[in-house]
């Protein structure tokens, strides 16, 4: 049987409005994650041990950062002559130049690209998610059973009203796709993660954009298209899957790594890996008292440190108290400071004070402004990006 090509496109230029501050200055996927990592770093990982070497970044948002910290690939060994990591920013001058609307309009400018390559199949995903999943099981689900398109699924705990809801039959067909329905009918969700065939995805492309003239979000067009025309079949992702999109989800992410029942980030036969910046190890100071905690290099702690997760180069001054806390890099705790259930951008000086309170997530921006979650999404309601 011959091995199926496949073209991996990775979505990574969404603005992130309902993270508010934490992407004011810097791209989602570009977020640090357990003191150590990248959000994307996930995806790429993923994408490596899956043995996916053909990888595209599509990128709009404030993307340098996220290229110097991508590195060519080299950290998921994609810097190579044949294949490997390419990037696409937005461009002018040919079909499809401009600025993006949404992710199937992302999909539709680069379709030139993609039919010019040939792959036989294209997996689209997001890199804002937390989970860890195997490709090549979703391309046998997808050969098996003579997909056009196959819906990485997961089922949720909360309201999924923020959600693609999927409706599948027993037999793993999809018969159903709502997009951020106000009463969802069931759990099931997808998780941003689709296989297409290539033929039928550059098909869709055309037909829609023929039709409509202007495309948006893949709930709103794409998929139910599928759904309404095409074979669709869902594959079930059973582990763990955290969509990093919200403030709350993001605390909520690194707390269930602290409790070990998040995400697995340190298989040893499944590794995730990154660019690690070159730094000392941390230094816990012998006043400090810490517990239950990820404390990155570079981290200098003099204080008391709880159930909370320290970026690179963060300082915890003695008698100040952090607990259940996601400081990002470089933040400076003074001493006399109580934090309880705060995100702290990076760079944040933390004055003496109590901030934070139980029952609500807090977040201080890197310019010392402070708001709980609840407030920031009560003064912006935006739609997601791509």
């Amino acid at each position: 049987m011959r091995i199926p090509r496949v073209l991996a496109l990775v979505l990574a230029g969404g603005k992130g409005e309902r993270l508010h501050a934490l992407t004011e200055h810097k791209v989602k996927p570009a977020l640090p994650v357990a003191g150590t990592y990248r959000l994307i770093d996930v995806s790429m990982s993923n994408l490596m041990h899956s043995h996916v070497s053909d990888v595209w970044v599509v990128q709009q948002y404030l993307p340098h950062g996220l290229n110097r910290h991508l590195a060519n690939g080299r950290p998921w060994d994609l810097d190579r002559s044949h294949g490997g990591l390419q990037i696409l920013p937005p461009y002018q001058g040919a079909e499809g130049e401009g600025f993006a609307e949404g992710n199937t309009d992302s999909l539709y400018r680069q379709k030139e690209l993609v039919r010019d390559f040939a792959p036989d199949l294209v997996l689209v995903l997001s890199a804002d998610h937390l989970y860890t999943l195997n490709f090549l099981d979703v391309v046998d689900t997808h050969l098996e059973r003579g997909a056009d398109l196959t819906v990485v699924t997961t089922l949720v705990d909360e309201e999924p009203t923020r959600y693609g809801v999927v409706r599948a039959d027993d037999d793993g067909r999809v018969t159903g796709f709502e997009y951020k329905p106000e009463r969802p009918e069931g759990r099931l969700v997808a998780a941003e993660i689709f296989l297409y065939d290539a033929p039928a995805l550059l098909e869709a492309l055309d037909l829609l954009h023929e039709r409509q003239g202007r495309l948006e979000d893949y709930g709103d067009d794409l998929v139910p298209w599928f759904v309404a025309h095409r074979t669709v079949v869902e594959h079930r992702l059973e582990g763990y899957w955290m969509d990093m999109g919200t403030l709350q989800a993001y605390w909520t992410a690194h707390l269930q790594l602290l409790d070990g029942d998040g995400a697995v980030l340190d298989d040893p036969d499944w590794p995730i890996l990154t660019a690690q910046p070159q730094l000392v190890p941390a230094r816990i100071a012998a006043s400090a008292e810490v517990r239950g905690a990820m404390v990155a290099a570079g981290s200098l702690v003099h204080g008391t440190v709880e159930h909370s997760v320290l970026g690179p180069g963060t300082v915890v001054e003695e008698g100040a108290s952090v607990r259940h806390c996601v400081l990002l890099d470089g933040v400076r705790v003074a001493a006399g400071t109580v934090l309880e259930n705060v995100v702290a951008d990076m760079g944040a000086e933390i004055p003496a004070g109590e901030h934070g309170t139980p029952g609500a997530v807090t977040l201080i921006a890197g310019d010392g402004q402070v708001r709980t979650a609840e407030e920031f999404d009560r003064a912006a309601r935006l739609p997601r990006g791509f």
